[in-house]
């Protein structure tokens, strides 16, 4: 029984690694400035980067709504702030169904803001790791450092 159990947990080991062979999975980005300074910066240089913003969610605000009913449950990692951008790039989604249409279903992307102690983290699910099979991976590899690129400009 222990050496099945050894050799379960080898396997599992080398099956997930090609998961994380290019990097997180999540990208993100803090810096030492509040959700009120950055926001705006990061909106504008998504748009800069034609990265075009379709809606935005202050799901702070939504959860908010909720703490009398979650009660203790409520925000239990005291955030401040929690936004996301939905956006999209017409012609990467179109070089995207070129290459591989299911790849469509990160079609729009999105990125989420959140605010703790004074701080500003920015979460982007990178494309490459869902893609990392795909013949879209290149074009979605691009889109991905663009998108980082803004990230880090919009929160400088």
């Amino acid at each position: 029984m222990r050496k099945y159990l050894k050799y379960l947990i080898l396997s599992l080991v080398f099956l997930s690694a090609p998961v994380f062979a290019g990097g997180p999975t999540v990208f993100e980005h803090t810096v030492k400035k509040p959700m009120s300074e950055v926001y705006g910066k990061v909106y504008k240089s998504l748009e800069d980067s034609r990265f075009f913003v379709v809606k935005e969610i202050n799901l702070g605000e939504n959860l908010a709504s909720f703490a009398k009913k979650w009660g203790d449950d409520y925000n239990r990692n005291k955030l401040t702030a929690i936004r996301s951008i939905i956006f999209c790039n017409g012609w990467y989604a179109n070089q995207v169904s070129n290459k591989d249409p299911k790849m469509l279903g990160l079609c729009p992307l999105h990125i989420t803001l959140y605010e703790k102690d004074g701080k500003t983290t920015a979460l982007f699910n990178r494309p490459t790791v869902i893609a990392r099979k795909s013949r879209a991976r290149g074009v979605l590899k691009e889109v991905e450092s663009e998108i980082i690129a803004a990230i880090k400009k919009g929160m400088k």
